[in-house]
């Protein structure tokens, strides 16, 4: 298929996607069914029709508010179908049609649901983490980064990040990680394999502390402040699922 039509089909791919994502991004940490019922305005609980239910245009028409009562409707909504799709069209571009294209969407997506449902709640649902980690480690049979890898990847992930949060409840006394973290990092290491996931790390834990270091200066944050390290950790993993492979080709060749 030639990219001029492969590109809009994968990019109207991560629309709906993106659409479905939110409905579980809004449910799961409410501990509502993502299957039933249709979507309906939480303002007013009125089922919202089809054709306003059509990604990012179907916000632009309603002008951002509940074509019934009116009540505003969150931007985050349009933004994680952009992002989706646009997070679908760079995967292609790198991988396009593959087993491994198929396998990193998926990886992608529950990426994007995690990183808003963090952000939001401060919680990385079970229902992700938990079936990610068997999905991952099912996936390394058949593609990159193959099960070996998987498998390291999936254990030194979990278990660096709760040997920290381990060493940080004992020194200070309270928990400076959640174990939904950990999870998470487990399930990266599964479908990125030790290398990407030890990048992914490295890159989270460097934006998560400069970021945390902003707030400090701008007097907006103290030592204290708990940031949503799992958002870290999806826009990490996304990126080194992308882009992680050269830059640890080009760390490794100084030792060559």
């Amino acid at each position: 298929m030639p990219p001029a039509l492969a590109v809009p089909l994968v990019a109207a791919l991560g629309l709906a996607v993106g659409s479905f994502l939110n409905v579980c991004i809004y449910r799961l940490p409410r501990g509502q069914s993502i299957a039933w019922p249709p979507s309906r305005c939480p303002s007013c609980g009125h089922a919202i029709r089809w054709h306003h239910n059509v990604p990012v245009l179907g916000y632009l028409a309603l002008g951002g508010r509940c074509f019934d009562c009116r009540a505003r409707i969150s931007p985050v909504y349009p933004v994680v179908e952009a992002v989706t799709a646009a997070v679908f069209v760079l995967h292609y571009q790198q991988h396009g049609w593959s087993a491994l294209f198929v396998v990193r969407l998926a990886f992608a997506a529950a990426m994007i649901a995690l990183f808003t449902i963090d952000l939001e709640h401060q919680i990385l649902p079970n229902l992700i983490t938990l079936p990610g980690i068997a999905i991952g480690l099912v996936a390394s049979l058949f593609v990159e980064p193959g099960w070996r890898s998987a498998v390291l990847g999936a254990l030194l992930g979990g278990g660096l990040l709760w040997l920290v949060s381990e060493a940080y409840f004992r020194i200070r006394g309270v928990e400076g990680l959640g174990f939904g973290d950990v999870k998470m990092l487990a399930m990266i290491g599964a479908f990125l394999g030790w290398k990407l996931t030890i990048v992914t790390l490295f890159g989270a834990s460097l934006a998560g502390a400069a970021l945390g270091l902003a707030l400090i200066a701008a007097g907006r944050g103290s030592l204290q402040l708990k940031l949503p390290f799992g958002s870290f950790l999806a826009v990490g993993a996304v990126a080194a699922g992308l882009w992680g492979q050269p830059f640890v080709d080009w760390y490794t060749s100084f030792y060559r």
